[in-house]
């Protein structure tokens, strides 16, 4: 397959300027050794710091203008849209982080330090592929395994590095044939090198964390950033959509709510009816929650297994600034990232920061 060479070279190009001027009963784990509102930054990050298609509501609402937002000009981090602060961040190549949701790994580490947060529906529970760029978590997890719809999903980030506790062979093996960096911590180099261990704070599996500092020195050669992602507000540039002051939906028997803080204006989590915490950073926020329509068939290599179709198109709603968006999202392939765009065919444009993406069943989110 080939890398999007010509993205990573307009960021690097862009950088050059800017030096100038400046729950699962099984586990596939590893074996045993012997986490409030938001804060302004993590305590251990490593790095620079409504029914859903078409209903009445959404098309009656009026329109507003979010807040807008005012940033200098200059190259950006390719998966936030903010100022690029240290351009050797910014050449690394991605990392995605699977990150146990079981109510048993709850609070995690990491979520609030990951530039893309994708929710994905596992086995009567879901699971998090957290993308970390421009900012990493030390420690990040508790760390659970891989499925298949992970392939296509993370495809347009340019042979990211994937973190994941190991699977079955069957998954193993799909994962391995991808173009996918696959670190599995089952791997004796990745467990040693990338700093694993387990907390003897909470049973297995839902206690393995590693750190992406050492994570990333676990890059191949010539390993590239990844393109952007999304398209993002200029400076001072407002969204504009319909009032929300959020959504709240259910992702296979789990009632997942975002709701929209004025004062800090980010969207907070709530899952299973509370708070849902980060240990290190809090409540767990975002800037962008996405909600994309999608269907999930049974993995080709194991039936009890749903697996997401990111390539083709659907529903999607965007919220961002306190305004709701309503569209379409759509992929051609495994390479290309989503694109999204309003009812009127325009690209809808995201607050600068970082983004959560809900992967729902049709129908199962509605704007609040």
């Amino acid at each position: 397959m080939t890398r999007p060479r010509p993205l990573a070279a307009a960021l690097a190009a862009g950088l050059l300027v800017l030096a100038a001027c400046s729950g699962e009963s099984t586990s596939t784990d590893a074996p045993t050794s012997t986490a409030g509102a938001p804060t302004t930054a993590a305590a251990s990050s490593t790095d620079a710091p409504t029914t859903v298609p078409g209903t009445d509501a959404a098309t009656t609402s009026p329109v507003t203008d979010a807040p807008t937002t005012t940033l200098p000009a200059g190259p950006v981090y390719p998966l936030t849209g903010l100022p690029v602060t240290d351009p050797t961040i910014a050449a690394r190549p991605a990392m995605v982080v699977k990150i146990d949701n079981n109510k048993n790994a709850r609070p995690q580490s990491g979520l609030n330090e990951a530039d893309i947060v994708f929710e994905e529906i596992v086995e009567v529970q879901t699971r998090f592929a957290a993308v970390f760029h421009s900012q990493g978590s030390d420690p990040v997890g508790p760390i659970r395994s891989g499925r298949t719809q992970d392939v296509d999903l993370l495809g347009s980030l340019n042979r990211p590095l994937f973190v994941w506790s190991g699977g079955n062979p069957a998954v193993t093996d799909i994962i391995e044939a991808s173009d996918l960096v696959e670190l599995s911590a089952l791997k004796s180099r990745v467990w040693n090198g990338g700093g694993f261990y387990r907390s003897s704070d909470r049973d297995a599996p839902h206690n393995e964390y590693a750190q992406t500092s050492m994570l990333w020195t676990l890059a191949p050669e010539g390993a590239g950033p990844p393109p952007q992602q999304f398209q993002y507000l200029s400076s001072g540039q407002a969204a504009v959509g319909s009032p929300s002051n959020g959504c709240s939906g259910e992702m296979d028997g789990l009632s997942v709510d975002w709701r929209y803080d004025p004062a800090s204006g980010l969207y907070l989590r709530n899952s299973a009816g509370v708070p849902h915490n980060d240990t290190q950073s809090g409540q767990v926020s975002t800037n962008n929650v996405i909600v994309m329509e999608v269907t999930y068939r049974p993995s080709q290599v194991d039936s009890r297994s749903p697996e997401a179709q990111t390539i083709g198109s659907g529903t999607v709603m965007v919220f961002t600034g306190g305004v709701m968006i309503h569209g379409t999202w759509s992929r051609a392939d495994r390479l290309s990232p989503i694109t999204l765009t309003d009812d009127a065919g325009n690209p809808i444009l995201l607050t600068p920061g970082r983004t959560f993406v809900e992967l729902a069943r049709s129908g199962t989110f509605s704007a609040v």
